[in-house]
């Protein structure tokens, strides 16, 4: 679904990115993960064209997403800080979204705007939202339109227990659809029931890709924070 081949990344003399090479393939539910300053957010980015790489090339379903900006509707993008214009509601922000994507050919997925209970707070102004019910804002965007991949940045950052849960659910039932999800969170342990692959990255460059339960079977840890740990501390030779 989404081959990355080789592409770096220079911002002045600093390499983001440094010969990464990745395929993400439909059914997998990945976690991105790795210390601040990876290479995380640079990959997001060029996976999502907002940042163009210096070498290499990006293919979504086998195409060179270089050369078509449409693959982007098949894409819902979760930041881990959402940014709208603040004298707007939240009624006026879904209907600028909808009027915008409008598409009659898709069914529109307002699950997640429902239990989060957004539709009570429609005439609420952005600009006097708490982060929490921000998250939850952008949350339901990038669920709403019935995307194949989903890419989400810090998800339960800011959300209360109850809200993190209902999203974590959501998550789950996406999986089961065949879409492919990419993770970044630093709260591992609620990656655990939700990741079938790792990428593990490290000052740019791609440490590891691999399932879930291969990384268990070579740390003998069950739980992905620990199976992490036990990686990065073995010693280097």
């Amino acid at each position: 679904m989404i081959t990355i081949s080789n592409i770096t990344k220079k911002f002045g003399k600093l390499a983001a990115l440094d010969d990464v090479s990745i395929n993400c393939n439909s059914t997998e539910c990945i976690a991105l993960i790795g210390p601040n300053g990876s290479g995380k957010t640079t990959l997001i980015k060029s996976i999502l064209g907002m940042v163009v790489p210096d070498d290499g090339s990006i293919l979504f379903n086998n195409k060179n997403i270089a050369h078509d900006w449409k693959y982007r509707k098949h894409i819902g993008y979760m930041p881990q800080i959402g940014k709208y214009p603040e004298n707007m509601s939240i009624g006026q922000i879904f209907d600028m979204m909808k009027s915008i994507r409008k598409d009659d050919t898709i069914s529109l997925d307002e699950e997640l705007f429902t239990e989060f209970g957004l539709d009570k707070l429609l005439n609420k102004r952005m600009g006097t939202l708490s982060g929490g019910t921000r998250q939850k804002v952008s949350a339901c965007l990038a669920f709403l339109f019935n995307p194949d991949i989903l890419i989400l940045d810090e998800p339960t950052a800011g959300l209360d227990p109850l809200a993190s849960e209902i999203l974590k659910e959501k998550i789950s039932k996406e999986k089961t659809k065949g879409k492919l999800i990419l993770i970044t969170s630093h709260i591992l342990s609620e990656l655990d029931d939700l990741v079938t692959h790792i990428i593990f990255m490290q000052d740019g460059k791609l440490k590891f890709h691999k399932p879930f339960e291969a990384l268990r079977s070579e740390t003998g840890e069950l739980k992905l924070s620990k199976a992490i740990a036990n990686i990065m501390l073995k010693p280097t030779n």
